[in-house]
């Protein structure tokens, strides 16, 4: 009898642990998707690439994610995008010739957003980040 309430007890223990991971994982995406205050150290990311190849990489993540481009500036390194109704800067921030810095920072000021917003976008990057920049010329017709 003691063995079946040890087994019992494990069983429940097991399944329990298994919801509290599942359940765990729902609130790791939502988290990511619901609005929230986020911290300025979590909108920055330093990259061992040339600060023209994180430019290019900002672009392609920016429209991977589907957000929209209102301005781009290659010359100083910036993008200017919006996501969720609400307006970012992307600086690329050149810290030596093989190292860079992105800041993806709110234009309101007002650190109150989804922060999938951030961390998706390094997620691109990180994924691309070995991928070789090529350059695509027009066609003509």
């Amino acid at each position: 009898m003691e063995r079946i309430k040890f087994i019992l007890v494990i069983v429940i223990c097991l399944l329990f642990g298994y919801g509290l991971n599942v359940c765990a994982e729902e609130m790791t995406l939502s988290a990511l998707v619901t609005p929230q205050n986020v911290e300025f150290n979590d909108c920055t990311k330093q990259y061992n690439i040339p600060p023209e190849k994180l430019y290019y990489l900002t672009a392609g993540a920016i429209n991977e994610n589907r957000f929209e481009v209102l301005e781009l500036q290659s010359k100083t390194g910036y993008i200017l995008f919006k996501a969720a109704g609400k307006e970012f800067l992307a600086s690329i921030v050149k810290l030596g010739t093989q190292k860079s810095m992105l800041k993806i920072t709110p234009t309101d000021g007002n650190y109150y957003f989804a922060p999938g917003i951030v961390s998706n976008t390094f997620k691109y990057i990180d994924l691309n980040v070995s991928a070789p920049l090529t350059q695509v010329k027009p066609t003509t017709n």
